[in-house]
């Protein structure tokens, strides 16, 4: 079979899917993951024609983008200085062949930041495809690629483009019509208004749902005790520890030369002072030598004390019994450490907890003895009873760079003896105080609207 009739066969195939559609999302969620059969690309993304600016539907590969992402907030800024410039035709930027012919148009549409988040990010091949249908833009497909479209692949994305505005439109048409509802008239109006009104006053509790991890709550750090090379491990990640158990051994190599560099330089120091010792009988000079020499001596000595010290220090114990809880064992092999700079935990399995990265546009007020339920990756139907034990007052930066507050819970002991291994990752949702319902609706909307308007 020639490469054409497989193309025609996926592109009939495609366009099948698109027209089987029944909502706009899952149309986006078709063309986002669909067309990769047709023309290969590294990620496509369905945006649709908002009232402010335009709305992500879907992203290939991916069923959720955090909004306040880094990624997220690049991608909607570079979005919005492409929206202007869709028309009818697909839209072909090539980041690599910006040079200092095309540096006025360029500059005119990617400020210099924006171009850094597209070289992090994305390949240097974009493809826009706007969808339009009569003049009107109802949204638009970016495919990134890692070439450069050839004549073939252009001509299968306008066939594309076709199907997709027909289906878009459609879809959008349709869902305009809205559920049939009547508006109250008369007397019953005013009743209507009575039952909105009461039920956007149901107190309702707040929730939030941020990423959770199980921990040990009260585990101990295990530090460097001194500047120097880790040379051995004893034990294993997540390796069970006794109290006095050899854990890590730093490199003695540097900490012995010194040694016998201090004991001989003492030899020395000795064999002064008895030479001076002796001439001191009969020679007033050297008698005015001997303090200078047991000083000196001393000084050899204090030396020679400290470097053993630092030498019965290169082996870490395990200070109590528990889990040793680190990395791999290659990525601390060989590397340098640092005074005081942590190596491990040993964490105590009985004690576990739940730490969990509250982001700051999803925050509520909480206090502590708050009810907090953790759906773990692999037990989401079982999910875990905690209570909120600690938060944070300042926000920090998650492991994924979202500023958020850091909250700790306790779970109970018939749970943490179970499914609840430290290490694992979830889900926790959050429960807070009962506000009205209108309130709960309304929380985000306005507080965005209060960062537009700084009222």
């Amino acid at each position: 079979m020639s490469r054409s009739v497989i193309d025609e066969s996926a592109v009939s195939l495609a366009e099948q899917r698109c027209r089987a559609a029944r909502s706009i999302e899952a149309l986006a969620f078709t063309i986002s993951n669909e067309t990769h059969q047709v023309v290969p690309y590294r990620q496509a993304q369905v945006w649709r024609a908002g009232l402010a600016a335009p709305d992500l539907l879907a992203v290939s590969g991916l069923a959720l983008l955090p909004e306040d992402s880094p990624f997220t907030v690049w991608l909607r800024r570079l979005v919005a200085a492409l929206w202007p410039r869709l028309e009818h035709e697909p839209l072909l930027i090539d980041l690599a062949a910006i040079d200092a012919a095309e540096a006025a148009t360029s500059a005119a549409l990617l400020a210099p930041d924006m171009v850094a988040g597209w070289q992090e990010w994305w390949p240097a091949h974009l493809v826009a495809i706007p969808l339009a249908i009569d003049g009107k833009l109802l949204g638009a497909v970016l495919l990134c690629l890692d070439t450069a479209p050839d004549v073939a692949e252009l001509a299968i994305l306008a066939r594309l483009q076709a199907t997709w505005s027909y289906c878009a439109w459609a879809l959008t048409r349709a869902s305009g019509r809205g559920f049939g509802l009547r508006r109250p008239t008369g007397r019953n109006r005013w009743g209507w208004f009575a039952v909105i009104a009461a039920f956007l006053l149901l107190p309702v509790r707040q929730t939030a749902l941020a990423p959770a991890e199980i921990v040990a709550l009260k585990a101990m750090a295990i530090a460097a005790p001194i500047e120097g090379v880790i040379k051995v491990f004893h034990v294993h990640p997540n390796q069970k520890v006794k109290a006095g158990q050899l854990l890590f051994s730093l490199d003695d190599t540097t900490l012995r030369n010194r040694r016998e560099v201090s004991a001989r330089a003492l030899e020395v120091a000795a064999a002064e002072l008895l030479s001076a010792q002796q001439k001191a009988f009969d020679d007033n000079k050297a008698r005015g030598d001997v303090a200078t020499l047991q000083s000196r001596i001393a000084e050899r000595r204090a030396e020679l004390r400290a470097v053993e010290e630092q030498l019965g220090r290169i082996d870490v114990s395990a200070p109590r019994d528990g889990i040793a809880v680190f990395g791999d064992i290659n990525d601390w092999q060989g590397r340098p450490v640092a005074i005081g700079e942590r190596v491990m935990q040993v964490a105590d399995p009985k004690d576990t907890g739940v730490l969990v990265y509250l982001p700051v546009a999803d925050a509520i007020a909480t206090d502590e003895g708050e009810r907090m339920r953790v759906f773990l990756h692999v037990a989401p139907l079982s999910p875990l009873e905690s209570r909120l034990s600690e938060t944070s007052y300042q926000a920090v930066l998650s492991p994924d760079g979202i500023a958020s507050y850091r909250i700790r819970g306790t779970l109970d002991a018939s749970e943490a003896e179970g499914i609840a291994r430290i290490g694992l990752k979830g889900t926790a949702k959050v429960y807070g105080s009962y506000v009205a319902l209108i309130y709960y609706v309304m929380r985000r909307p306005l507080a965005a609207l209060r960062q537009v308007s700084g009222l």
